[in-house]
């Protein structure tokens, strides 16, 4: 590896749903279930889909800004029954995660997690996978505040003495890119999870890659770029 790239970029950040992990659909699902057990107004998959990557909290006023806080806390329960006890059952990891994240690790980089997700269910998702060994650093939005704001990236740096531009945030949705941005940390959005990749290109991205397999190759040609202007 180009030792000059290697000094530029010391830490992965990965977003987990819809990034590392195929759970969009479930998401969505859960979400659906949940608001029809409580008799809430219909939400759209799309409208869903919009929210993935917040908070619950912050997932909860995007959906419902008319509703207030009362209903918050049986749609969290309601969401967390469908999801945690049946639909996360039916959710893996992308094809070539688990190996990219190794090889990744293999080579040298620092890899952490900044997820919307609760820590309970991250660190499930973890143990199940077999990948909690992988990451040097979490966080979760239940223990910082929720994507778009850069404190989860900033409580990594903290973490694991990292500057902004030695970090690189990978993420599938705005919220991603936008904390990146606000942290003033490189992004890269990954385009087969929640949003499209014209939503993504908005907030610019280093590059936008079909799946988190493909970033070894990404790395390889900057490397080859950078070699040739050295």
């Amino acid at each position: 590896m180009n030792r000059g790239l290697r000094r530029q970029w010391k830490v992965l950040v990965f977003d987990w749903d819809g990034t590392l992990m195929d759970s969009t659909a479930a998401i969505v699902r859960a979400a659906q279930a949940a608001i029809l057990e409580l008799g809430l107004p219909e939400r759209s998959p799309d409208a869903i889909r919009n929210i993935i990557g917040l908070g619950l909290r912050e997932s909860w006023s995007a959906l419902f800004p008319e509703q207030g806080i009362t209903e918050y806390l049986p749609f969290v329960e309601r969401y967390r029954e469908h999801f945690v006890e049946r639909e996360r059952m039916g959710s893996s990891l992308y094809p070539g995660v688990a190996e990219t994240l190794r090889d990744l690790k293999a080579r040298g980089w620092s890899l952490a997690v900044a997820t919307g997700k609760s820590r309970t269910g991250l660190d499930y998702d973890l143990q199940r996978t077999g990948l909690g060994a992988v990451f040097d650093a979490t966080r979760t939005a239940d223990e910082t505040r929720s994507k778009p704001d850069p404190r989860m990236l900033r409580e990594l740096m903290a973490v694991l003495s990292a500057a902004p531009d030695t970090m690189l945030m990978v993420g599938d949705t705005e919220y991603d890119l936008q904390m990146a941005q606000a942290a003033g940390v490189v992004s890269l959005g990954i385009t087969w999870g929640a949003h499209s990749e014209e939503r993504l290109r908005r907030f610019a991205p280093a590059a936008c890659l079909a799946g988190v397999d493909q970033i070894p190759q990404w790395l390889e040609q900057l490397e080859a770029e950078l070699a040739q202007r050295t």
